[in-house]
């Protein structure tokens, strides 16, 4: 039941919109079912009524020709393109608002989330699970109430006609509930065990898409090829398994369908050999049998639809129900522009419950405008560190401040927004330069993209590119080089413009050219903003205010470059196995 309340949520802004396609299909459904009396009518009226002259039949025939066309080709046609437009249009609009809601929770939700989770297991929820939960409202709340009408509509005529004879057709209704009541149950485990088994599909291949080039490196192509195939074997059994319980139903129910006609052929013709039926009404009636059967087989195919739909709801709503683990307090507020100090009191930091201590007991002070350099051994807790200071993480012990209150006291939002991070592999999204550019500050006009392209050191390659800042980078930046992507990222920076940098080997994976461009920018980009470096080459940080050398997530030195080359302790060693000592 929780479950459906959270899904009527998205349902009730459309619930005027769903009552009157309601209405519109009552005329849908109900048109038709005109027809069999028309027919008792035609044949025990006219065709069988000896009063009548050959004109009179003749003549009553033509008119109720005419009043059947009109009321099933003039008024029919709109009723039916109005019926199919409304159900399409709610759908699609409650899968929109769906959606919307999806996305805005995974923007929500913690990096350790993704950290756990495959992309295409997000994906498939996202596409998949939410495309069939559609049928919830045009099946569920349209179909099966119309269905239902429809029912109750001919019943009645059919009460009308022959009360006994109605009885007969419907003697087969209890089995029906048995087997929706046997069948169904079984039917939802194996869809969503299908639906599972279809976000490892596209779990596997976004993570080989992504890393295609290591698979080439290493010719593991048929070795891939194999494992994709078991993924794929996964999904075809999973899917055999529902296709054999799904056809299993409907050949059980088809079959019970069939009988009720026979019991209608046999006993009804039987009153009309014994002269208690006429012949227009067990026409009529045969051919109620069939619009209200139709209905009835929509009804048990209905349960099937629905039955997928709920499964998959289910899904999508384990994801919309995924916790955050970092929320705005109540009473957070923003933060404001200006310079910003940071300060780390006895912090404490790790990732998950049952991880060892990625930082320990880590104190530290970086006063407004100043540039402060970690560096170390890779492990020790450099950009876990400064990971902290935007708040993608929380950390377990001690108190993190910025801007001299506590990290928490600020809204994530204005927070983050007053960070601007260059990190060593950048990510560009697919699109224009000048799109990823904006990024940094969207609506900003054209020269403040081309000013801040200047200061990163990129005006001049962009202005190379076969169109310019219009030119199409690829996914994830794939037509750049990496000196070039890396640039386009400061660029990014420069435009938003923040007072806290945070700079996490920005230069360490490219070549020395690019490396001394985009060092000039970077020095350029840290003038009178405080600013945090993860370094690996050491010569990058020669001029910080601080230097702190991190091992095992305690802080094993601190001091000015100078100032550590005297005490030729770890960062000496470090900086002479670079072969930097003059």
């Amino acid at each position: 039941m929780k479950h459906w309340k959270a899904y009527f949520t998205f349902v009730k802004p459309y619930t005027k919109w769903i009552l009157l396609t309601l209405f519109i299909g009552v005329l849908k459904f109900g048109i038709p079912s005109m027809l069999p009396l028309v027919q008792k009518y035609v044949v025990d009226d006219i065709l069988l009524n000896k009063s009548m002259g050959l004109q009179e039949q003749v003549s009553q025939l033509m008119i109720v020709l005419g009043a059947t066309l009109f009321l099933f080709v003039i008024v029919r046609g709109p009723v039916e393109y109005a019926r199919q437009y409304f159900a399409q249009m709610i759908t699609a609009k409650i899968l929109f608002d769906l959606r919307n809601r999806l996305y805005s929770h995974l923007q929500k939700l913690s990096l350790r989330y993704y950290q756990n989770t495959k992309v295409g297991e997000i994906i498939s929820r996202f596409i998949n699970d939410a495309e069939q939960t559609k049928n919830i409202v045009e099946v569920g709340m349209m179909n099966v109430w119309l269905d239902a009408f429809t029912l109750v509509f001919v019943l009645g005529f059919m009460f009308y006609l022959d009360p006994v004879l109605t009885l007969v057709s419907i003697a087969i209704f209890p089995l029906y509930a048995i087997a929706v009541k046997v069948l169904y149950k079984q039917l939802k485990k194996l869809t969503k065990d299908r639906s599972a088994a279809l976000a490892g599909i596209q779990a596997y291949l976004h993570e080989r898409i992504q890393g295609i080039s290591v698979i080439r490196s290493f010719a593991l192509e048929r070795h891939d090829q194999a494992k994709l195939e078991g993924v794929n074997r996964n999904y075809l059994k999973k899917a055999l398994a529902h296709s054999r319980w799904n056809a299993w139903t409907f050949a059980i129910i088809n079959t019970m369908t069939d009988i009720a006609p026979l019991l209608v052929i046999g006993y009804g013709g039987y009153l009309v050999i014994q002269e208690n039926l006429t012949l227009g009404t067990f026409i009529a009636f045969f051919g109620y049998l069939d619009r209200l059967y139709s209905p009835l087989k929509r009804l048990i195919n209905s349960s099937t639809v629905l039955t997928q739909a709920s499964a998959s709801w289910e899904r999508v709503l384990e994801l919309l129900e995924e916790p955050y683990d970092m929320v705005d307090q109540p009473d957070a507020l923003p933060l404001k522009g200006g310079n910003h100090g940071i300060a780390l009191r006895n912090v404490w930091f790790k990732y998950h419950e049952r991880d060892p201590w990625v930082l320990r007991d880590i104190s530290l002070q970086i006063h407004p405008g100043e540039t402060v350099a970690f560096v170390g051994m890779s492990g020790g807790g450099k950009s876990s560190l400064v990971g902290l200071i935007p708040r993608f993480y929380d950390i377990q012990k001690g108190s993190l401040l910025v801007g001299g209150r506590d990290v928490k006291a600020w809204t994530m939002e204005s927070l983050r927004s007053s960070i601007g991070m260059v990190l060593q592999d950048n990510f560009l999204f697919s699109g224009t330069v000048r799109e990823n550019i904006l990024f940094g500050k969207p609506g900003s006009s054209e020269e403040e993209v081309y000013e801040a392209a200047r200061a990163a050191n990129a005006h001049e390659f962009i202005m190379d590119l076969p169109n310019g800042y219009d030119t199409e980078v690829g996914e994830r930046g794939v037509k750049l080089s990496g000196g070039q992507k890396q640039r386009i990222a400061i660029a990014r920076v420069f435009l938003k413009d923040p007072p806290i940098l945070i700079l996490d080997e920005a230069t360490s994976a490219l070549d020395l050219e690019s490396e001394h461009l985009i060092q000039q920018s970077l020095q350029q980009l840290s003038r009178s903003r405080t600013t945090l470096i993860v370094a690996h080459r050491l010569s990058t940080i020669t001029h910080a205010d601080q230097i702190i050398v991190m091992k095992n997530g305690s802080i094993a030195e601190r001091g000015t470059h100078e100032e550590l080359m005297d005490k030729d302790g770890v960062y000496a060693q470090l900086y002479s196995i670079q072969n930097l000592n003059p």
